[in-house]
């Protein structure tokens, strides 16, 4: 389970691994919607208030800089 506003750790892996050219116009938008969205919440979001796997997820996709406490 992702946290509040978070994507899952199950959809980042999803659109990570299909093939981009195999991934519709509608896909390749809402990747871009989402990526955006969850880099902009994992950025606000203090680590402190975090799941564990959101921080593991935010330390592979970089976003272990956040130190908010």
């Amino acid at each position: 389970m992702s946290d509040h506003g978070r994507q899952s750790i199950t959809d980042k892996i999803s659109a990570a691994v299909k093939p981009d050219s195999s991934k519709t116009t509608t896909e390749h938008f809402g990747d871009m919607i989402k990526g955006k969205s969850d880099n902009a919440a994992a950025t606000m979001e203090p680590r402190s208030e975090k799941s564990y796997t959101q921080k593991i997820a935010d330390k592979l996709t970089g976003h272990s800089h956040n130190e908010h406490h």
